[in-house]
């Protein structure tokens, strides 16, 4: 396999482009030497500009380049730029010129740069999506899957104190008759302590009270403590962004988490769960989780890569560009996709499908109450909406569902308890008898233990019960709801069909002054949309979880 990936560059330098440099180079005495121009251009690399400082001749031809870039990565980017640099030099143009395998973004920077010098246009990446065909929804399943896993690390700061992190991976899949992916959408939110530095990080010293290493600066020093405070709490989560909203602010080698992801998607769709297992099995590392790309030179990489077919590795050719692993402690995207296979269920619609979409939100909550010692209950949810659109981006189906974080003294036996992080700890009511049993401690091995067997709020089924229902059966009446909806249809019927003290339905149960005024002024057509609602008393919009803010997401993300 070639080591490079193709990039094609439309360059175009006409002599005349050059004639009126202000960068005229003349140090010589012949008339060559004269006709040389040194110029300079700039583009972002993987991890800051990359600077190219290029000598061509009166033809355009480049005769020497000098590539800078501190910011890059020594093993990676660092060791690109001299390949680049001898490989343009020696073509004399960027024109067909590959750029290094596992060194997306450096490469693309280098060739930027010179374009940037040279005075070309850089052009903006092509969105193909256009033209996708739309699907007939009739006997098409919809689900959803949202898997957590744990990491320990990456690294430790400049203290020695580890780093830790929680992925909270979601999976969304449209599937056909034959339970085949139709079309995938996989994202995931990463919370991680304050002590990593990286500017967007969604940092939690965890719950308030507790504190942790931080480096608020993002310098890689330790400044000293974040001490978790209930309004730290409260606003830093709703700000959360998952690994496709950073898009280029959460770099890979090789692009960003979107760019890899899309691949991995097109790449199972097509296949049944089996399928995907083979694949799984088959074209990816036993050690990390990566496809087979031949850059490995671990002794079990190369052995199993050796025993492939020329078809298997024409797959794994399919792949090339997406380097991060599907299955491991970054997070668990195999199981994300089996989980919401096996969560689909039949679409009630015959209309066709143009686009899906993923939203996640995160929504912090005080409470609810406090132990028998007195000590605060804390919680926060991962709240997941997945939505078909037609044509007229109006929503033939959305799957809603929470996932629940919530402190261990809280006195449910099926909460998805999370002490903090190791080293860290926390009142326990591991009987859920109601009274605290003592401070859980959490360990490494806990940690891990504890974060792996999250369940959603559908998964707890029975369980997780509300006074009409399951969150199940109430959340099918919402999803019902806004079948046939716009973005701008769900957010008026929220804001005219809905309690502006609590986000629920105006039922006429509630006494407060403002619902009550608010239910008077409906129109009998509006009361009748109310009707429908029967039996929804949770509400959409509030500190148990944003899913309004979810759907809506998950519909400006369609694609």
């Amino acid at each position: 396999m070639n080591k490079y990936f193709k990039l094609s560059a439309s360059f175009l330098l006409a002599a005349s482009m050059l004639a009126g440099c202000t960068s005229t180079s003349s140090s010589g005495s012949s008339a060559s030497e004269e006709e040389l121009s040194v110029l300079t251009g700039e583009a972002d690399g993987y991890g800051g500009t990359i600077t190219a400082t290029v000598t061509v001749d009166a033809d355009g031809t480049i005769i020497d380049l000098e590539l800078t870039g501190e910011g890059e990565t020594p093993t990676v980017g660092g060791e690109a730029l001299p390949v680049l640099q001898e490989a343009i030099i020696e073509a004399g143009t960027i024109e067909g010129v590959d750029g290094v395998s596992g060194a997306t973004w450096t490469s693309t920077g280098v060739f930027n740069a010179i374009k940037d010098a040279l005075g070309i246009e850089i052009e903006e990446a092509v969105d193909d999506d256009e033209d996708d065909e739309p699907v007939a929804a009739s006997g098409m399943k919809a689900g959803i899957g949202v898997v957590s896993t744990p990491r320990l690390g990456p690294g430790k700061d400049a203290t020695e104190t580890p780093v830790y992190s929680l992925n909270e991976v979601v999976a969304y899949v449209l599937l056909d008759e034959d339970d085949r992916i139709v079309d995938l959408e996989v994202d995931i939110v990463e919370f991680i302590t304050p002590n990593h530095g990286e500017k967007e990080d969604n940092i939690l010293a965890v719950w308030p009270g507790q504190s942790y290493n931080a480096d608020m600066d993002f310098d890689g020093t330790i400044e000293g403590v974040l001490e978790e405070t209930e309004d730290g709490f409260m606003e830093r989560i709703p700000d959360f962004q998952t690994k496709r909203e950073k898009g280029s602010a959460y770099k890979l080698n090789s692009g960003t988490f979107e760019d890899e992801m899309d691949i991995y998607e097109d790449f199972f769709t097509g296949m049944d769960q089996d399928e995907i297992l083979e694949a799984i099995d088959t074209l990816f590392s036993d050690v990390n989780g990566r496809p087979l790309n031949g850059n490995s030179t671990n002794d079990e990489d190369v052995a199993k890569r050796e025993a492939l077919s020329d078809e298997e590795l024409e797959e794994i050719d399919t792949l090339a560009g997406a380097t991060i692993s599907i299955n491991d402690s970054h997070g668990d995207m195999v199981s994300a996709i089996l989980l919401a296979m096996d969560n689909a269920e039949e679409i009630d619609s015959d209309e066709e499908i143009a686009s899906i979409g993923l939203g996640i939100e995160t929504t912090p909550r005080l409470g609810p109450g406090k132990d028998d010692q007195e000590v605060s209950v804390y919680s926060f949810n991962v709240v997941v909406a997945g939505t078909a659109l037609n044509a007229d981006d109006e929503v033939i189906d959305t799957r809603v569902d929470i996932l629940e974080i919530i402190t261990p003294n809280h006195d449910g036996a099926h909460d998805n308890r999370f002490t903090g992080w190791p080293g860290q700890s926390y009142n326990g009511d591991e009987d859920g008898d109601g009274k605290v049993d003592g401070a859980i401690e959490q360990t490494e091995e806990t940690f891990l233990e504890q974060t792996s067997d999250y369940q959603t709020k559908r998964m707890l089924g029975n369980n997780y019960k509300l006074n009409s229902g399951t969150f199940a059966d109430e959340m099918d009446i919402y999803q019902s709801f806004f079948a046939g909806k716009t973005a701008d249809e769900i957010q008026e019927a929220f804001d005219t069909l809905f309690s502006d003290v609590n986000g629920r339905p105006l039922n006429g149960n509630s006494t407060n002054d403002e619902d009550v005024a608010k239910r008077e002024a409906l129109s009998d057509e509006e009361l009748e949309e109310i009707d429908t609602l029967a039996g929804a008393t949770i509400s959409i919009s509030d500190s148990h979880g944003d899913m309004l803010g979810a759907i809506l997401e998950s519909i400006a993300n369609a694609k």
